[in-house]
């Protein structure tokens, strides 16, 4: 047999576990040794509509597989970089575990969760979930701010109760709004009917928080709204999946028409991550019942994976200036 002819290991997508991107699993937490922690938040008890997105991280693990070819690096061709590359430890914690019909008990156990991740110094990706589980990951990641909050969403997501209940996925930034260590707010995507009661909006815009429409981002342009961001400074991410036009990404409980494509969140993304330093994110409200096909778990794995490469990417730059500096001293 010649060595072209000889057998390899494959471990095409549809072998094997699923984890995300099919990197390893960390089956104590407690053990955790990584440069990034995945864990999957499979609660929505905060939905006001339509549940589904609890088999969200599910979802979003098995589209992860499409992009798993390798574990040695993601060639973009668009750009001729090689992203995740074997120098960063990426490992899969699986789930934060649920109790039925225990809200605020889900929510001990996914803080929990993530402060044990940041006590290990991994940065967490949190797969939710609707978006309720938001609230408690900005309480777990306190030790780590002051910090902005970056949302792409089509909701405002600024309620500050419902009939007595202010843990739904329709109040957590306002929820992180009141947290000590959350600075500024950057709310992209926000649309529509529905999105939010003018008492809201009004009280988010007192708050301080920046608002824009996937109008009128595109009227500005992306570059012009990522320089919006202060620069050089700490930000989590949350990205609800609604935050995507319906056509794009379909299989979630609140879709609302007008979002954005799936490009315009990828060079936002981008675009965050050279402004300054990551230092988590969540995608929330996949809900794979509502998309037999699987593409909306597909386009958010791609979205965080594409994510996880802009962020490790700059830390790779940032790391080689530094020793590079060291050399010339030295």
């Amino acid at each position: 047999m010649s060595n072209q002819d000889e057998k390899q290991f494959l471990n095409l997508p549809f072998t094997g576990i699923c984890t995300f991107g099919k990197y390893p699993v960390c089956s104590d937490i407690n053990q955790l040794d990584a440069d990034v922690a995945v864990i999957g938040v499979p609660n929505d008890m905060g939905t006001q509509w339509k549940s589904g997105a609890r088999m969200g991280p599910r979802g979003i693990r098995e589209g992860s597989t499409l992009y798993s070819f390798g574990l040695n690096g993601a060639y973009d061709i668009e750009k001729d970089i090689t992203y995740l590359g074997p120098r960063w430890k990426v490992v899969d914690c699986g789930d934060v575990d649920m109790v039925h019909g225990d809200m605020m008990q889900c929510h001990e156990n996914t803080e929990e969760a993530i402060r044990k991740i940041v006590s290990k110094g991994a940065m967490p990706v949190v797969l939710g979930g609707d978006h309720s589980i938001t609230i408690p990951v900005g309480k777990a990641l306190e030790e780590l701010g002051p910090f902005h909050v970056i949302q792409i969403d089509a909701h405002l997501d600024w309620a500050d109760h419902r009939s007595g209940q202010r843990y739904g996925h329709g109040s957590c930034i306002r929820r992180l709004s009141e947290m000590d260590h959350i600075q500024k707010i950057f709310q992209f995507g926000i649309r529509g009917i529905s999105s939010s009661l003018k008492e809201d909006v009004d009280a988010a815009r007192e708050y301080g928080s920046v608002i824009l429409s996937p109008r009128q981002i595109r009227k500005m342009g992306i570059e012009s709204v990522v320089e919006l961001l202060p620069e050089g400074e700490k930000y989590y991410i949350t990205l609800d999946i609604d935050g995507l036009d319906p056509s794009v990404a379909p299989g979630t409980g609140t879709p609302s028409p007008g979002g954005f494509i799936y490009d315009e969140v990828n060079e936002l993304l981008e675009g965050i991550a050279k402004r300054g330093k990551v230092i988590g994110f969540d995608l929330v409200e996949v809900a794979p019942p509502y998309d037999p096909a699987g593409m909306t778990g597909q386009v958010g794995a791609r979205l965080a994976l594409d994510l996880l490469s802009f962020v490790l990417k700059e830390k790779e730059n940032i790391d080689d200036r530094k020793l590079n500096k060291e050399e010339v001293h030295s």
